[in-house]
């Protein structure tokens, strides 16, 4: 039996669609028709009300979630938690974060991981390794003594997801480029990050299948007037990808806006590096061993070093309205069109089209968001 999601404005390709239907199969969309297309009417139908019906939102960093940190709970039901307390603001697809630890807690990861997705965890798509091959120079908030070169006896173990994408933050400076071809050519998805990097050398590690920049402009070396760094690198690069973090605080807005006017908007990402506060009303946790607090809606240890966000994504494309001046349509793209072409999924995740993923979600005009689909099944949030 079809379900038929109807009376809404839909968000398309070509942009919002009023009297239209998105008429789904099982976990897939099979059709977008018109309101009285008899497909339609034989259907049993989601009343929209007038709200949005925009494609489901994708987040390639997330280490926590409704109390979760993935690093202390690389576990099904750790990620099950982290799962549900994103579906609520729109997340349909994820990638469960680790920040730098000890390779038995990565291969524990990447063990949890396989199983959530062969489990049906709804919003699985597979992990992210922030390090632990970063720069000390550029940490941030991550245990430097979690560090370690990445040699290529570590391309088995960060290759060994058998289900699902991974995506790999690592300081490329600090790797051999017959790495990271082994590393990609495996299949890992290679993001620059945590890295100190010249833009010379991040020309070579693009060559050597870097694709990605994690949290643009934060850890990373900055953009100088005689050297570009990993900022200008990342700019000046029509065809990479870079996350960037809209919370008014990692990166000034006024900032950004210079960011999005220097490249095409198809090759930015919203992304949360959320961590176990959001969708709790909780004001600390623990990371690591330190205690990070959560003062005015940010995330920091106790010498006032950004230690990831209380972000959403719904609030990430709110922020992306109001703080950059996007127009909607960009801002949700940004959100789950874009960061499912830098997966390689962007034939079957992140459109309203037929033959996409029924993974979808509806909202008001404030994107707030009302309801979560994920392979076509309501998630009760």
């Amino acid at each position: 039996m079809s379900t038929a999601f109807v009376n809404g404005r839909i968000f398309t390709p070509d942009g919002l669609a009023a009297a239209s239907a998105v008429l789904v199969e099982g976990e897939y969309i099979s059709a977008i028709v018109s309101d009285d297309d008899e497909r339609a009417r034989s259907a049993t139908t989601i009343d929209l009300a007038g709200a949005l019906l925009l494609p489901g939102f994708i987040d390639v960093q997330v280490n926590g979630g409704g109390g979760v940190l993935f690093n202390d709970a690389p576990t099904i039901d750790g990620i099950r938690t982290i799962a549900a307390a994103h579906a609520r603001y729109g997340t349909t697809g994820f990638l469960p974060t680790l920040i730098s630890d000890d390779l038995g807690v990565v291969a524990r990861a990447i063990t949890a991981v396989d199983a959530a997705i062969a489990a049906g965890v709804p919003g699985v798509l597979g992990i992210h390794i922030e390090g632990p091959y970063l720069n000390e120079a550029r940490k941030g908030v991550h245990d430097a003594a979690h560090f370690l070169e990445l040699g290529v006896q570590a391309v088995a173990l960060l290759s060994s997801l058998q289900r699902g994408m991974t995506l790999l933050t690592l300081a490329p400076e600090l790797a051999k480029p017959a790495v990271l071809d082994q590393l990609a050519a495996a299949g890992v998805i290679l993001s620059a990050g945590h890295t100190n990097a010249t833009a010379t050398e991040i020309e070579t590690a693009r060559r050597h299948g870097i694709t990605g920049f994690t949290h643009l402009f934060n850890a990373m070396s900055q953009l100088t007037p005689r050297e570009p760094g990993v900022v200008g690198a990342a700019l000046s690069d029509d065809d990479s990808y870079c996350g960037m973090i809209v919370d008014g605080r990692h990166v000034d807005p006024r900032v950004l806006k210079i960011a999005l006017r220097a490249k095409r908007h198809d090759r930015f990402m919203l992304v949360t590096d959320a961590m176990p506060p959001v969708g709790t009303s909780a004001h600390s946790f623990q990371l690591q061993g330190r205690t990070i607090l959560v003062e005015d809606g940010y995330c920091v240890d106790q010498q006032g070093t950004l230690a990831g966000t209380v972000l959403d994504m719904s609030r990430a494309v709110r922020n992306a309205v109001a703080m950059l001046g996007l127009p909607a349509v960009d801002a949700v793209r940004m959100a789950s069109e874009y960061p499912a072409n830098f997966l390689g999924l962007g034939t079957s995740h992140g459109r309203l089209v037929p033959g996409c993923r029924a993974d979808l979600l509806v909202a008001d005009d404030d994107y707030n968001v009302l309801q979560t689909w994920i392979g076509g099944r309501r998630i009760e949030t």
